[in-house]
């Protein structure tokens, strides 16, 4: 049984801005104790951030957004899910106080506390293939030719800290029906997943000149990602050239366009189903 959102402003109001209010002021404790040199208070602050319960218009704000787009709400599909939905999105917020993100600001000489982080939903494709590219070569510097690198299954294997190496690939932006495979695939496993919702994280601080935030904070599923085992010797990428040259092409096509569209350089994360290109976020390569 769904959420009833009248029965819920109502009866939980008062409780979640008292419990808000309460949460809002150990921060600002924790924040003080982050200036003054102790670091331990990041861990506490992504603790704290955590505990934070959902205000009412929140979550009637975001059933609207998510049914409007097409997507499954989870709060129509029982309270365990609207938890697991909730509990994703605050891990979001929380790890804008990771060390890596944290430390990376300070390096950076930018004020922490001018970072503001959104949350995207998005509804998950489970996915044939992942892939990121660079629409100007990171390692030659030649911005006729994209690089690009692929997995099986969900982009995390290849964003996040799995082991082994992705296909690699560059195209010269004049001849996208002639890809060059770089490196072949050794990565182990590849993640997939039941239809479900991605909580991905937004900050300004991925607009900003000269600070690289892409990529410093978190990504989160509502449901667990089942792991497999890879057979490459079974994979059409790798034993199917006419598979693998459109596979490809496709995707640095879509670099090419989505380059052309911004009017600078890219950096491209999506998937491959079922042949097709899905472009799940860009922003300028850095």
């Amino acid at each position: 049984m769904g959420f009833d959102i009248t029965t819920l402003a109502s009866d939980w109001g008062v409780k979640i801005l008292r419990a808000l209010k309460r949460v809002v002021e150990k921060l600002q404790i924790l924040k003080k104790k982050l200036g003054e040199g102790d670091f331990d208070a990041l861990g506490e602050i992504r603790q704290t951030v955590l505990q934070l319960a959902a205000p009412p218009e929140l979550v009637k704000e975001l059933k609207t957004k998510m049914l409007s787009s097409g997507m499954p709400c989870p709060g129509d599909e029982g309270e365990q899910r609207w938890e697991q939905a909730w509990t994703a999105i605050t891990k979001v917020w929380a790890s804008k106080w990771n060390e890596r993100a944290y430390f990376s600001t300070r390096k950076a000489k930018l004020d922490h506390e001018y970072l503001c982080m959104a949350v995207l939903v998005q509804e998950i494709i489970n996915a044939d293939y992942a892939f990121v590219i660079h629409t100007t070569n990171p390692s030659s510097g030649d911005s006729s030719e994209i690089y690009a690198e692929v997995v099986k299954g969900l982009g995390e294997t290849l964003v996040g800290a799995y082991p082994g190496r992705a296909l690699s690939f560059v195209c010269k932006k004049s001849n996208l029906s002639s890809p060059q495979v770089l490196g072949y695939p050794s990565k182990p496993i590849a993640l997939f997943i039941r239809r479900s919702i991605i909580f991905r994280s937004d900050s300004n601080g991925e607009d900003l000149e000269g600070y690289a935030g892409a990529g410093l904070y978190d990504s989160v599923p509502m449901d667990e990602e089942e792991k497999v085992v890879v057979d490459y010797s079974c994979d059409p990428l790798l034993n199917d050239g006419k598979f693998q040259q459109s596979i490809l092409s496709s995707i640095a096509g879509a670099g090419k366009a989505i380059e052309e569209l911004y009017r600078s350089p890219q950096d491209i994360e999506g998937v491959i189903r079922d042949g097709k290109v899905y472009v799940v976020q860009t922003r300028p390569q850095m």
